[in-house]
């Protein structure tokens, strides 16, 4: 019994020096005790932009000008579980909205318990309004009962926007910026700054260097 004993502890032993060494030998082919950078670096993966970071779009001029009230039609069908947007329409769980474009905000439907939140916010219902509203109502009055979480797309809230003045009118809408005016203030010279001229040809410059005769 005890030269089996012994025999397997010598094994046991033999077994952990074997790879203690194995281990040993390893490290010092692949380096394991030590990083080491690469020989060739990798590639930069450009990572998704912070809220807030987006770049700047058309205005909102702009997007009410080559909106589409027929497709705002289809995005507010979305709004018809809580709202009614014709003449006489019924309050749901919001007020009707027939005619809502350029009214105060929180009193356009008479007897409606608007939330505190909007009775108290002031201003009009105008397009400015109306758009951070569809973007996020909760970030336009904090407190709002409206659980909507908004839409996302400039483009669909100002379809929508242009449906909703389709059902009763509105102001008139925001002119768009003039590209060309814009252009110009850019290629403007700096205040102080000399503009270039071009060189003048040769017959310009002998035009110019002629001398009148005196009569």
């Amino acid at each position: 019994m005890d030269d089996r004993l012994n025999t397997t502890a010598g094994w046991v032993l033999f077994a952990g020096i074997i790879a203690l060494g194995l281990s040993a030998v390893g490290a010092r082919l692949y380096h394991a005790d030590r990083a080491e950078a690469p020989e060739e670096g990798g590639y930069f993966i450009q990572g998704a932009a912070e809220e807030g970071g987006e770049e700047a779009g058309p205005s909102l001029a702009t997007l009410l000008a080559a909106g589409d009230a027929a497709a705002g039609a289809k995005v507010f069908a979305k709004c018809t579980a809580c709202h009614t947007v014709e003449q006489g329409g019924a309050a749901g769980i919001g007020p009707n909205l027939y005619g809502v474009v350029g009214t105060p905000i929180g009193q356009h439907a008479p007897g409606f318990a608007y939330s505190d939140a909007l009775k108290s916010h002031g201003g009009n219902w105008d397009y400015a309004a109306l758009d951070a509203w569809l973007k996020s109502p909760r970030g336009f009055a904090e407190g709002t009962k409206m659980s909507f979480a908004g839409l996302s797309s400039p483009e669909d809230r100002a379809n929508v926007i242009l449906y909703m003045r389709e059902n009763g009118g509105g102001p008139e809408l925001p002119t768009p910026e003039a590209p060309a005016a814009e252009a110009a203030a850019e290629d403007a010279p700096l205040d102080g700054a000399v503009p270039a001229t071009e060189p003048l040809g040769a017959e310009e410059a002998g035009a110019v260097a002629a001398p009148v005769p005196v009569t």
